[in-house]
C-alpha cells in the first residue's frame, strides 16, 4: 500500500489497542504502543530510500529482504525496544506485540497489491502478489480516515475500529470476487490465453488486463465483465544474439526483466548506436506503455547508458539517459 494508507493504519491500530486492559491502563503504556504502531506500519518502507541509488536496485530489491519473515521478527524488537528505553514505565511485553501486529499487517496487506513482496524469504524468493487492491485504493484509505474522524470527535476507539476492520475483510472479499469475475471474462473473449494477469485500478470495476497466447501478447481493460481489447502484438521471443545478450547484463534491464513478467521489446539502430526497449504490457495508460527498461550499446556491444523505471514521454526519456541518438 502506499505510504498514506499505512500511516493511517498505524493510527488505527493504536486505538484499536485501547482493547487491551494493560495498554488502556496505563497512559504511558498507551503512549508507547501508538508510537510504535505507527512506526511498524512504516519500517518495512524504509527500502524506499533505494531510489537515492538508482531505479535497477529499487526495483529489485523493494519490498523484498525488509519485508522478509525475519524483518517481521526483528523490527517489531528494535522498535518496542527503542520506544522502552525512551519510556521504561511502558510496558514492553504488550509494547512488543502491538508493534509486532503492525508490523505484520503492512507486510500482510502489501501481499494484496500486484506489486506484492517477497514476505516468504529465507525460504523463497517468489513474489507473492494476488493483485486484488490497487497500491493506493481510496475505499480503504477513506474507511480509515472516517474511523479515525469518529475517534477524534470521542467515538469509543475499539467498536469504532473493530467495525471498520470488518467492513474492510468483507471489501476485500468483494475485490476477490470481482477479481475472478473478470478473468473469467477474459478467458471467454480471449479462449485461447494462456496466462491472464488483471490488476486493479482505484476504480472498483475498472480493471488493467493483459493476456498471453501462444501466439500473441493482448492488452485491455475490464470495466466488471466488460472486457476491451486495446493492443494486440504477436509474441516473439528475444533474439539469442550478442547484442541481447550483452544488453540484458546491464543492471537496469536486468532488473525490469526480474520484476516483469508480460512485456514486448523493440531494437532499433541510431547511427552505430543500438538501442534495446522492454516495454512492459500491463501498465497501459493514455495508449502509452510507461513502464520501460532502455540500454543504448555501441558497435563492441559495450552499454553506453540506460535506464528503467516509469517514462510517460519519449522527451522525459530523453532527459534520464545521458545520451540519446537521434535518426
Amino acid at each position: 500500500m502506499d505510504t498514506g494508507t499505512h500511516v493511517v493504519m498505524g493510527i488505527a491500530l493504536g486505538g484499536l489497542s485501547l482493547i487491551d486492559p494493560v495498554v488502556a491502563g496505563s497512559t504511558l503504556t498507551t503512549t508507547a504502543v501508538i508510537a510504535g504502531t505507527i512506526i511498524g506500519s512504516q519500517a518495512p518502507d524504509i527500502d524506499t530510500v533505494l531510489k537515492l541509488r538508482n531505479n535497477a536496485v529499487y526495483i529489485r530489491h523493494h519490498r523484498g529482504i525488509t519485508h522478509s519473515i525475519p524483518a517481521v521478527i526483528l523490527w517489531p524488537i528494535l522498535i518496542a525496544g527503542v520506544l522502552w528505553l525512551i519510556l521504561p514505565e511502558a510496558n514492553l511485553l504488550h509494547l512488543w506485540l502491538w508493534t509486532f501486529l503492525a508490523v505484520f499487517v503492512h507486510v500482510f496487506v502489501d501481499i494484496f497489491n500486484s506489486y506484492g513482496t517477497q514476505a516468504l524469504r529465507p525460504f523463497s524468493r517468489k513474489w507473492v502478489a494476488l493483485g486484488v487492491i490497487n497500491t493506493f485504493d481510496p475505499i480503504i484509505f477513506g474507511i480509515h480516515v472516517v474511523g479515525l474522524l469518529l475517534w477524534m470527535f470521542g467515538l469509543n476507539p475499539v467498536p469504532t475500529f473493530l467495525t471498520m476492520y470488518a467492513i474492510i475483510v468483507v471489501y476485500y472479499i468483494s475485490r476477490f470476487a470481482v477479481q475472478h469475475a473478470v478473468k473469467n471474462s477474459v478467458k471467454h473473449t480471449i479462449p485461447d490465453a494462456d496466462e491472464i494477469i488483471v490488476a486493479p485500478t482505484m476504480k472498483f470495476l475498472q480493471w488493467r488486463v493483459a493476456a498471453i497466447s501462444k501466439t500473441h501478447h493482448y492488452v485491455g481493460r475490464a470495466y466488471g465483465r466488460s472486457i476491451t481489447i486495446y493492443d494486440k502484438f504477436e509474441r516473439k521471443p528475444l533474439p539469442e544474439s550478442d547484442l541481447v545478450k550483452a544488453a540484458l547484463k546491464d543492471k537496469n534491464l536486468s532488473a525490469f526483466t526480474s520484476f516483469s513478467p508480460i512485456y514486448r521489446w523493440e531494437i532499433t539502430e541510431f547511427d552505430h548506436i543500438y538501442e534495446v526497449r522492454l516495454i512492459d504490457l500491463r501498465y497501459r495508460s493514455n495508449d502509452y506503455y510507461p513502464f520501460v527498461a532502455v540500454a543504448h550499446l555501441n558497435e563492441d556491444l559495450e552499454i553506453v547508458n540506460s535506464y528503467t523505471g516509469w517514462i510517460f514521454s519519449e522527451d522525459k526519456l530523453h532527459k534520464k539517459l545521458d545520451f540519446m541518438p537521434h535518426n
